[in-house]
């Protein structure tokens, strides 16, 4: 499968710069809307939450600490379920490339999670600048960002193929995975800090895996502290375990994809 995805890497990386320009085709400004839309969610984030909704978080004393934490959430959440969603759906969407050419199945997933991360690389220098701008740059902390983000893609990567795949079969999947997405995002410390639930139910909030991502990035970005890596030996784990089970599924039911297609 690897092999493949090397020898095909020419079709990959065409696919993304594909896709990535024709979500502008035809607009004036064309791929400047990949920073304007960003700057922004940002700057509504910061100063529309910060400054003149007057948004604080508890025990900062800063008037666009909340905007930050939310950046922090939201951009990587946002790119969480980017992954899940467009795998979920990649194979049925492609459906008529599937069937009139004959090339590795295990590009389309490849193309999702490459795409995603051009748009998250777009959107972290965005906030990088901004972070310099106002003063609030987290300094060499900020590559404590990337181990995180890699086991948490891993770990969308490997979910969304599984899902993608039973999709084919049974496209019930495709509706629920939206619905669940939506109770996971409000389980997931983003909007608010994990410190404000009552212990009785915090508990809940520390086994979804995504929550302990999360509180990093928000660490990183508002105190400028090193993830503690310790705490990442299961979520390694689950990502391992995510992704075998995507290519285990794949290998067993992409042969018969097309005939469901």
């Amino acid at each position: 499968m690897f092999a493949n995805l090397w020898r095909y890497r020419s079709f990959i990386f065409g696919m993304v710069k594909r896709e990535f320009l024709a979500r502008y085709l035809g607009s004036l400004l064309g791929t400047l809307w990949a920073v304007i839309s960003p700057l922004a969610m940002i700057f509504i984030y910061t100063i529309i939450f910060g400054r003149v909704m007057k948004a604080k978080l508890v025990g900062v004393d800063d008037s666009m600490a909340y905007g930050v934490f939310l950046c922090a959430g939201v951009l990587t959440w946002g790119t969480f379920t980017e992954v899940i969603n467009r795998c979920v759906t990649v194979f049925i969407e492609q459906a008529n490339l599937l069937k009139k050419m004959s090339f590795p199945r295990a590009t389309l997933p490849a193309v999702v999670l490459l795409s995603s991360s051009v748009n998250f690389a777009i959107i972290f220098a965005v906030l990088c600048v901004f972070l310099i701008v106002s003063g609030r740059f987290p300094g060499w902390p900020l590559l404590g960002f990337f181990p995180i983000l890699l086991l948490q893609q891993s770990f969308a990567l490997g979910l969304g193929v599984c899902l993608g795949v039973v999709n084919v079969f049974f496209r019930d999947v495709g509706h629920a995975i939206a619905i669940v997405l939506q109770f996971w995002f409000w389980l997931t410390p983003i909007v608010y800090p994990a410190s404000i639930l009552p212990e009785n139910v915090r508990w809940m909030i520390e086994l979804n895996p995504i929550t302990r991502m999360v509180i990093s990035y928000q660490d990183i970005l508002l105190h400028a502290r090193w993830p503690r890596w310790q705490e990442f030996g299961l979520h390694a784990l689950g990502a391992l375990l995510a992704l075998g089970l995507g290519v285990i599924a794949f290998r067993r039911l992409s042969g018969e994809m097309v005939d469901y297609l």
